[in-house]
């Protein structure tokens, strides 16, 4: 059964369940299903482009428009509403949008309607009139290979790049996260998540609503706010991205008990700090669970779960997924050793839009160990190992490897380190230029609130004292807060600019 098919028969078994709680009201599985029968005619009418803007908040409205354009059989192209005007109207551009679906909201939290690009159709979900009877349509059938939905990745380099997903690979990695997890529909989910990144849309959207399952939606991060939904909703699963876990902390009466029902709480789109899941955990007894993923492959390729994790990694792959190590020959590696990750699977994209040439320098055929039959992988660029049980472990970005005098350098396990001083709140490590030795390693703090000051100084020997000498820090540079993207990556473009322009 396609994914579509999965998401609309929910309607006809479970017509009156709640599907989801936003911010604004609920919404049962019938009107869910009901409101993109009515925006599916309305796209019909409103253009005959193929791709259709989606600009919402994380609500309810979402999986309507969604589903909408499945039934319409066009695109849906999630626009990212924390860029820039620039950046947002290149997206438009480059995704040949004529038309956008939003809600008054969000036309209000951008500044207003002339933030938006000249020439673009903007239609309100919120204003559209409905009368009588959708007009009566049956559901198109999709192929494997027919594109599902078209993701912007996040543009800390360059230009946001057009990621193609397919409905082969959202229903994959849809089915592969509920058969990893043991979700079921008596699952209630927690999402914050913004639904134009990858991991709010397949796992906070589509896995919920595939199985029937409630979702509370709040468009906002609010801290304490999402203690309170806890409180009332008891959900069984939370994913979030690192730095909403060190924001839970600052909730004083957050109590152990808030997170009683919860059996799956997730943190992925960057590294997890070692120190903050152990304050985490120590606190409200909570263990945090990682996994791993990116947007072009759909995006979930490891995960740990309750009963298979290990500390510090980001679990087994999920099934259908095969995760290798490759040395710079691509060649796989055995297990224990460090190289770069490579992912094959029916979830993997496919290709970037309007860029073949850059979809052919990401991609690779590997053949795994043991076998003859060569694989379609997808190059990620991060550095790790894979343990005797099938465990991932994250070393670091290939890119943003340092070499010191020969010897390569990973800024987490610098970070690593930094984070365990009681002073820093995160820290980023990347390289600088050095006439002698290359490269060396230059850190940047943001501290902790209402701590007494360190010095950088300081900092270097606590770094001495756990890590070899090549590997700390030369300069230590303190910052009121780092620049992390919407998603709340750190923007280590942006530090290694800062580090360029600071004197020696």
């Amino acid at each position: 059964m396609s994914l579509l098919f999965s998401l609309l028969k929910q309607a006809v078994f479970n017509p009156r369940r709640t599907a989801v709680v936003d911010d604004k009201r609920s919404y049962t599985y019938a009107e869910i299903v009901g409101g993109a029968f009515y925006l599916a005619e309305d796209i019909a009418h409103a253009t005959s482009a193929n791709h259709i803007g989606l600009l919402l908040p994380t609500c309810g409205a979402f999986p309507i428009a969604m589903l909408g354009c499945w039934l319409a059989r066009r695109t849906p192209v999630p626009l990212n509403y924390l860029l820039s005007p620039e950046e947002l109207a290149y997206v438009i551009e480059d995704s040949d949008i004529d038309t956008l679906y939003t809600v008054q909201a969000m036309i209000d939290f951008l500044g207003g309607e002339d933030k938006l690009p000249r020439g673009v159709k903007i239609r309100r979900m919120d204003k559209l009139k409905f009368s009588g009877l959708p007009e009566p349509r049956w559901p198109p059938y999709y192929s494997r290979d027919d594109l599902a939905v078209l993701i912007y990745t996040s543009a800390t380099t360059g230009r946001p790049k057009g990621v193609m997903l397919t409905h082969g690979n959202l229903q994959s990695n849809v089915r592969a996260a509920i058969e990893h997890s043991k979700l079921t529909s008596a699952d209630v989910f927690l999402s914050v998540l913004p639904q134009f990144h990858c991991l709010g849309l397949t796992i906070m959207t589509l896995v919920p609503l595939s199985i029937g399952s409630k979702v509370v939606y709040s468009a906002r991060f609010q801290p304490r706010k999402v203690i309170e939904l806890m409180r009332e909703h008891k959900p069984d699963a939370f994913v979030g991205v690192p730095s909403m876990f060190g924001a839970l902390m600052t909730v004083k009466d957050a109590a152990r008990e808030d997170f009683n029902t919860i059996r799956l709480f997730v943190s992925g789109g960057e590294p997890l700090p070692n120190s903050l899941a152990e304050a985490f955990e120590d606190r409200f007894g909570m263990h945090i669970l990682e996994g791993y993923g990116l947007t072009e492959t759909s995006p979930v390729t490891n995960w740990c779960t309750p009963t298979q994790n290990k500390p510090y990694s980001v679990g087994t792959s999920v099934p259908g997924v095969t995760v290798m190590v490759v040395d710079e020959n691509f060649q796989p590696l055995p297990a224990n050793e460090d190289g770069e990750i490579v992912i094959a699977g029916p979830n993997v994209m496919k290709g970037y839009y309007k860029l073949p040439e850059m979809t052919n320098e990401v991609m690779a055929h590997i053949i795994p160990r043991g076998s003859s039959k060569p694989l379609r992988a997808f190059k990620t660029g991060d550095i790790g190992h894979i343990d005797d049980d099938g465990f991932l472990f994250i070393t670091g970005r290939k890119k943003e490897m340092i070499i010191v005098a020969g010897e390569n350098v990973f800024p987490r396990e610098i970070e690593e380190v930094l984070n365990r001083h009681p002073a820093v709140h995160a820290s980023a490590v990347i390289g600088k230029q050095d006439g002698v030795r290359g490269e060396t390693p230059i850190a940047f703090v943001e501290l902790e609130k209402d701590v007494e000051p360190v010095t950088s100084d300081a900092l270097r020997k606590f770094c001495r004292d756990s890590i070899a000498g090549y590997k700390v820090p030369r300069e230590v540079h303190f910052l009121d807060e780092l620049p992390r993207s919407p998603t709340g990556k750190i923007l280590r473009k942006a530090l290694t600019l800062e580090a360029e322009a600071a004197p020696a």
